[in-house]
């Protein structure tokens, strides 16, 4: 099973810790490609930081993101699950897993990210700011970058297991499931409940997907297709509907009503 994250806008700045190196980092094979997202927000943000404010869509407030993304080659770096610290990660609490719950974790969680392209826990990045929407000079914009790259470095990761996409919409831009894997990919969707009415919150649908990723971590089951994924997870105490099955993928709707 590999179950895809989106990253955090809120991320840990680490005060130490060794250099970026990408050579230790998961799927080397993306190395090229995250030289090239490296170079482009680096140089931008180094030569021209009022132009990157604009360009990255951020406020007076947020300068800081700038000076930190100039330096990201020699900012000291952490574990991408310290790094971080957004409310689906808040929720998931990986720190408090037992240990094999760990090791599944380190196996099975990957997380798409705008600078690393995919991260598993415990590869060592700095903090960074870029969302997955930015045009870049000299890039383009991200998504597209990286949609360019992933698909292959996806698949190997998820080998014949069940991919389970918890990504947002912005973060599915960057791998999108070819036709005839939709059997094997389950996406999922958080839908709160009351008086009949349902919708999307976007702060307790994160919070949702953390507690259902540590629910499945904790029980260590592998379900191998969408279908088992929504009876395992009824199994746990959720409530799942299980919608039409496309080329691309099943979507799964988590109903939850307490939030």
């Amino acid at each position: 099973m590999l179950i895809l994250l989106p990253p955090s806008e809120g991320k840990a700045t680490p005060r130490r810790g060794a250099r970026l190196d990408l050579g230790r980092l998961s799927a080397p094979e993306l190395t090229p490609a995250r030289e090239q997202v490296l170079g482009a927000l680096s140089e931008l943000c180094r030569s021209d930081p009022d132009r990157a404010m604009q360009v990255l869509g951020l406020g007076p407030t947020q300068a800081g993101d700038v000076r930190r993304n100039a330096d990201l080659l020699d900012a000291p770096t952490a574990r991408a699950d310290a790094i971080y610290t957004g409310v689906l990660y808040e929720s998931l609490d990986l720190a408090t897993l037992d240990a094999a719950a760990r090791r599944r974790a380190s196996r099975r969680l990957a997380v798409i990210s705008s600078v690393f392209g995919l991260l598993r826990p415990g590869d060592r990045i700095p903090s960074y700011r870029l969302g997955g929407g930015v045009n870049m000079p000299g890039l383009g914009v991200v998504s597209a970058h990286w949609r360019a790259h992933l698909d292959d470095t996806v698949r190997a990761a998820a080998g014949s297991g069940l991919v389970v996409d918890l990504r947002s919409t912005t973060y599915a831009a960057f791998w999108r499931p070819p036709a005839g894997l939709g059997r094997k990919v389950a996406t999922v969707r958080v839908l709160h409940e009351v008086g009949g009415q349902r919708k999307v919150v976007s702060h307790f649908n994160k919070a949702t997907k953390g507690r259902i990723v540590r629910d499945l971590l904790v029980d260590g089951g592998a379900p191998r297709t969408p279908a088992a994924l929504a009876d395992h997870l009824g199994a746990l105490g959720w409530k799942v509907e299980t919608q039409a099955r496309t080329a691309t993928g099943q979507q799964l709707d988590v109903v939850v009503s307490d939030l």
